[in-house]
């Protein structure tokens, strides 16, 4: 079993089991938790530092909730701090709702342009745990050789994923299905370039995408 002092801001080798998500102590008893019970094996831990949830040895997730982005610039100065410490592949994902959506395009830019991060919008903990399934679901299917499962792939996510897709700039419902078809996942669709989304929504909504999800 890995102790708890492996896990830090910067550490590159941190062991998170196929289909285990390591949580933040401070998630204990939250709704994300409770919600990703049963669908993932979640374990948690005092010792992540900045970050919220690791999904793999690589992939972790930093959480920016409402009260975050209303409270000030905390929340800025810890993404900033672990993009500067870190190594890891970090997600942010962020609750964008009636509230706090004033604040969704400040945070969106220095996300994605400014530090080169993926960013994906939620509206509540429910939906932020969905995303969460469905990325470790993903990591877990990286590391199967079996055709057959790699199919899977290809059927659509829980109602929150393709609402999650929705809200990229110029995408409405239809290419958010598209898009989740023919890449399988929200992780497949950060991960293609404007050639290769191009064939699927065009050419300018292909730069939408990835100006809005890439570096």
């Amino acid at each position: 079993m890995t102790t708890k002092r492996n896990f830090t801001a910067t550490a590159v080798s941190i062991v998170v089991p196929l289909g285990h998500v390591i949580g933040n102590e401070k998630w204990r008893g939250s709704e994300i938790a409770q919600k990703l019970q049963g669908k993932v094996r979640l374990i948690f831990e005092d010792g992540l530092g900045l970050v919220d949830f690791h999904l793999s040895n690589r992939t972790c997730i930093l959480y920016v909730s409402e009260a975050d982005l209303v409270a000030g610039d905390k929340f800025k100065r810890r993404l900033v701090q672990f993009r500067n410490t870190s190594s890891l592949g970090g997600i942010v994902i962020v609750e964008r709702t009636q509230i706090s959506d004033q604040y969704f395009s400040a945070v969106q830019k220095l996300v994605v342009l400014e530090l080169g991060m993926v960013l994906l919008p939620v509206a509540n903990q429910g939906e932020a745990s969905q995303l969460i399934t469905q990325l470790v679901r993903e990591q877990s299917k990286e590391h199967s050789s079996n055709p057959f499962l790699r199919k899977q792939s290809s059927q659509l996510a829980e109602p929150a994923v393709l609402r999650t897709v929705q809200q990229i700039p110029g995408v409405g419902k239809t290419k958010a299905l598209l898009l989740l078809q023919h890449f399988g996942s929200i992780h497949g669709i950060c991960n293609a370039s404007v050639k290769e989304l191009e064939p699927v929504v065009g050419q300018a909504v292909a730069q939408q995408i990835h100006s809005f999800l890439c570096s």
